[in-house]
C-alpha cells in the first residue's frame, strides 16, 4: 500500500534567534567600503540559509511528527535541524531538501530508539500526540490516511528501521539510497525493510474509509447519540467489532487495554461522557491528524479529552482517546 504524500495540520515554531557569530581578530582595519559589502554578502547567505529552510519547514515537520509519533519530539527535531543547518558554511549543499530529509530523519531515527524503551514501560495502551486543528481545510474531500492516529498506532508495531523505511520510501518518496544513509543499511537491506513494513501495515491497518464527508457524518451522529445519551443511537453508528483504544498514561483513569464491541464501547463513551460537569463541558468538533474529531474540555482547564476515529462503510471501526495530559499540553484549547 503507497499511501500518498498530503499535507497535514503542522505546529509552526519560531526559529531560535540566530546567534552572533565571533569576531575575528583583523591584522588590518578595512575601509569601510569594503567592509559594508563584505558585511552585505553575510546578510544575503544568512537570509538565503533561512529561506532554504522555511521552503522545507512543514515538510521536514511532517517527516519528524509520522516517524516519531509525538509533538514534541517533532517540534524538537526540527529545532535540532535548524541548528545544524546554520552551522553548515555557505553553498555546501546542492540540495537543501535531501539534505533536510536526511538530517531529520538521523535525529528522528535515534530517537526512536531510546523512545520505545520508555514505551514498553507504557501504562496502557500507547497512542501518539494527537495533532488538533479547528476545522480543516474544505477543499480537500479526502483523508491524508498516513497520519491517522491509528496507522500511526500500526506503525508503532515496527522497529525503528522498518518504520523509519516505510515513512519515507512509501509517503515521502525518497530513494532507498538516501534512507540507506539514515539507518545505516544498504539500499537493498533498506528495500526490504519498507517491503516488510509495506505487508505488515497492509494486514494491520484498519478498515477505513478516506472520505472526509463520509467521516464528518459519522462523527456527528456519535457525538449526538452520546450527549443524548441513547445506547441505540450509539449502537447503530459503531461497527459490531469497533475497537476503542484509550491512552491515560497511568496519570488519568483509563481502559489498560482495548475495548472490543459495540456494547462495551458504547458504555465506555456514555461514561466518559458523564465524568464532565455538563454545565463547563466544552465540545470541539475539530480536525484530528486530518480527520473529523472531536474534544471534549472542561472550561475549568482541568480536563480534556481528544476522540480520532476510523470510519468504514458509515460505521465507526476504531476510536482512539487521548486523555493523558501531558499529550495534550500543547493544544491551544481556547482557539479550537
Amino acid at each position: 500500500m503507497t499511501l500518498p504524500h498530503m499535507h497535514i495540520y503542522c505546529l509552526r515554531l519560531p526559529l531560535p534567534p540566530r546567534q552572533p557569530r565571533p569576531a575575528r581578530e583583523a591584522a588590518v582595519t578595512l575601509p569601510a567600503a569594503v567592509s559594508s559589502s563584505l558585511l552585505g554578502r553575510r546578510e544575503d547567505q544568512d537570509m538565503a540559509e533561512l529561506t532554504d529552510f522555511e521552503q522545507q519547514r512543514d515538510r521536514l515537520w511532517a517527516v519528524a511528527y509520522r516517524i516519531t509519533g509525538s509533538v514534541a519530539d517533532a517540534d524538537d527535531a526540527v529545532q535540532e535541524t535548524w541548528l545544524r543547518w546554520q552551522a553548515l558554511p555557505a553553498d555546501e549543499v546542492a540540495d537543501p531538501r535531501a539534505y533536510l530529509t536526511t538530517v531529520i530523519s538521523r535525529i528522528c531515527y535515534d530517537l526512536l530508539g531510546s523512545a520505545r524503551v520508555r514505551r514498553e514501560a507504557y501504562v496502557g495502551p500507547w497512542l501518539p500526540e494527537p495533532v488538533v486543528a479547528a476545522g480543516g481545510p474544505e477543499d480537500r474531500v479526502t483523508l491524508d490516511e498516513s497520519v491517522g492516529l491509528a496507522l500511526l498506532t500500526v506503525l508503532e508495531r515496527l522497529t525503528p528501521a522498518e518504520r523509519t523505511a516505510f515513512i519515507l520510501h512509501d509517503v515521502f518518496s525518497v530513494p532507498f539510497p538516501e534512507i540507506a544513509e539514515v539507518v545505516g543499511r544498504s539500499p537493498d537491506s533498506v528495500r526490504q525493510l519498507a517491503s516488510r513494513a509495506r505487508k505488515r501495515v497492509r494486514e494491520e491497518a484498519p478498515r477505513r474509509s478516506v472520505d472526509r464527508a463520509e467521516h464528518r457524518r459519522a462523527v456527528d451522529a456519535f457525538l449526538q447519540a452520546v450527549l443524548g445519551g441513547g445506547m441505540e443511537g450509539l449502537l447503530e453508528i459503531l461497527d459490531p467489532e469497533v475497537v476503542w483504544r484509550s491512552d491515560g498514561g497511568g496519570k488519568v483513569a483509563a481502559a489498560r487495554v482495548p475495548v472490543v464491541g459495540n456494547e462495551k464501547v458504547a458504555r465506555f463513551a456514555q461514561g466518559l461522557a458523564r465524568g464532565f460537569d455538563p454545565a463547563t463541558m466544552v465540545v470541539h468538533r475539530c480536525a484530528v491528524n486530518d480527520a473529523p474529531g472531536l474534544v471534549i474540555a472542561d472550561r475549568t482547564g482541568d480536563q480534556a479529552v481528544v476522540f480520532a476515529f476510523s470510519v468504514h462503510q458509515g460505521l465507526i471501526t476504531e476510536i482512539d482517546v487521548v486523555v493523558n495530559p501531558d499529550k495534550l499540553r500543547h493544544l491551544d484549547l481556547p482557539n479550537l
